[in-house]
């Protein structure tokens, strides 16, 4: 016997609400040019990163110091590095790391960042001032010297970049959800809901959530490009991932001190970086004007 798709009282299941936000989200995001083109960008670099062992000719960590520096070939189309290492294959690898850690990092700030501020929002008094200080202290320094410091903390490594990230996003999730719960809040059917005995619960679920969600994807969506810059810029400095792990942070990085005699060192993953943000800006913009009932109505 199958489940039933709607609730005794006639109203949509969480599924088929789920169903059709995604389709409607989908609808207004089709329509942005830039969505659709950051997208395509975006599908390019995933596809990049997962299929990099079949797509990369060489291991990312084979080193040949006979073919040291190489410019661009037949045989390596983006030249090699002071290893040897062919640079194309890192480069695919280095999506792949880049990707991990930009999704990863948002996604585990945004449901810290997301319960501080519902917690916050929703309780009030003494917890949300609490909550609310914690979050003025992560916000009062710069992300990139946040994650540093958590970084002098923590140790290298990928998992401690992403762990490091996620913290320094903690704050500006919560800081939005908060503000947007408290407007949602103060509306007459979230009142109504609770005169008639409708539990805590499903306030949040069925009234909260859906009302703020917009806000949070936006968001989200435009701080995966600023972890990924983070991330590299903290390879860069030496306080992120670890050689020899393919990383574009640590490419540039090493082939700063060779501009001069091998260009493509630091730009071929530069050219890299710069186009994946391009496309992750692009899509996040798009992604904004479909979402935001301000830009929409500007459009109209």
């Amino acid at each position: 016997m199958n489940a039933p798709t709607t609730s005794l009282a006639g109203a949509p299941s969480p599924w088929q609400r789920l169903t059709r936000t995604l389709g409607r989200t989908w609808g207004l995001l089709r329509r942005q040019r830039k969505a659709m083109a950051g997208g395509l960008i975006v599908l390019l670099f995933i596809v990049a990163a997962v299929f990099a062992p079949l797509l990369a000719p060489y291991s990312p960590t084979e080193q040949n110091f006979t073919d040291a520096m190489q410019g661009p070939s037949a045989a390596h189309w983006m030249g090699t590095d002071s290893f040897g290492q062919d640079i194309l294959s890192r480069v695919f690898y280095g999506a792949r790391s880049a990707l991990w850690i930009g999704f990863a990092s948002v996604a585990l700030g945004l449901v810290v960042g997301v319960a501080v501020g519902l917690l916050a929002g929703l309780r009030g008094g003494r917890t949300e001032w609490l909550l609310m200080r914690v979050v003025d202290g992560l916000l009062a320094f710069p992300e990139l010297i946040m994650a540093m410091a958590f970084m002098a903390v923590l140790g290298l490594g990928m998992n401690n970049v992403i762990l490091a990230l996620a913290l320094s996003f903690v704050g500006p999730f919560a800081r939005t959800v908060r503000a947007d719960v408290l407007q949602v809040k103060a509306r007459p059917f979230i009142e109504a809901a609770r005169l008639m005995g409708v539990p805590e619960r499903e306030i949040v679920l069925r009234h909260v959530l859906p009302n703020i969600v917009s806000p949070i994807l936006i968001q989200a969506g435009m701080r995966v490009s600023i972890a990924i810059l983070l991330a590299s810029g903290l390879s860069f400095l030496g306080l992120g991932v670890v050689p020899p792990t393919p990383d574009w942070g640590l490419m540039i990085a090493e082939g700063r001190g060779f501009i001069s005699m091998a260009p493509w060192m630091a730009g071929m993953p530069g050219l890299a970086l710069a186009t994946l943000l391009i496309g992750l800006n692009l899509l996040a913009e798009g992604l904004r004007d479909a979402l935001d009932p301000k830009t929409r109505g500007d459009q109209a």
